[in-house]
């Protein structure tokens, strides 16, 4: 049974560029990271959610960059929460912060949102570095603060991330796991395909010649 299962989720739009696009999109301090990747979908998130983009909440690392980008958008609230320490934070990051849009939270334990707080939750890089054990919290909880859905941006088995030195920062390397083992996680966790925001996406992704440097999912909410 779980086979079938398996196979019914093998539609979900995973898409890549060539490696040296994705090395070229994703470098950041030596590393690659998913960040970057959601702020240069946001315009074909656009197009493939609609109005489900006027209440986000952005969840990984360096959430201030993707909030400067997300606030600019027209009928787009946007809050972030960043899973680390902002010790090395720029002055514009201090301020997010200040204002209460950004917040630095333990995403391995639940977070201060009650069910379905915002239509969106967009989460990159995150879940990456978190353990089975972890994860099997961490991603139920962001399906329950979401009404409309959750997009995931997880980086592909083989890309580079974190430097030893920041090993401190993140707690373990990134586990970059492949599509595969993302359908079959989703399917043992009763988490469910949206389907039609994957074939918007995929649409819009095709028309704008759009070719995702990370694994792009998308999540209903639990209901």
């Amino acid at each position: 049974m779980l086979s079938f299962i398996i196979f019914q989720f093998t539609n979900f739009f995973v898409a890549g560029g060539s490696m040296s696009e994705k090395e070229a999109l994703s470098k950041v301090e030596g590393g690659s990271s998913c960040m970057l990747e959601v702020q240069r979908s946001l315009p074909i998130l656009r197009k493939a959610y609609g109005d489900s983009m006027h209440k986000v909440l952005h969840v990984g690392p360096d959430t201030c960059s993707v909030m400067s980008k997300l606030l600019k958008e027209e009928d787009t609230q946007a809050w972030g929460v960043e899973p680390y320490d902002l010790d090395d934070a720029d002055v514009s990051c201090k301020s997010l912060v200040r204002k209460g849009i950004v917040r630095v939270a333990d995403i391995k334990f639940p977070l201060p949102y009650r069910a379905k707080s915002f239509s969106l939750v967009i989460v990159s890089d995150a879940l990456d570095y978190l353990s089975p054990k972890y994860l099997n919290k961490t991603l139920p909880e962001l399906a329950r603060i979401s009404a409309e859905g959750v997009i995931i941006f997880s980086g592909y088995p083989g890309q580079q991330r974190a430097k030893v030195a920041e090993l401190s920062k993140f707690g373990r390397p990134a586990k970059l796991r492949s599509s595969s083992w993302w359908i079959r996680y989703f399917v043992q966790t009763k988490l469910e395909e949206n389907e039609a925001a994957t074939k918007k996406f995929e649409q819009a992704s095709t028309k704008s010649s759009y070719k995702p440097a990370c694994q792009v999912f998308h999540l209903k909410s639990y209901h």
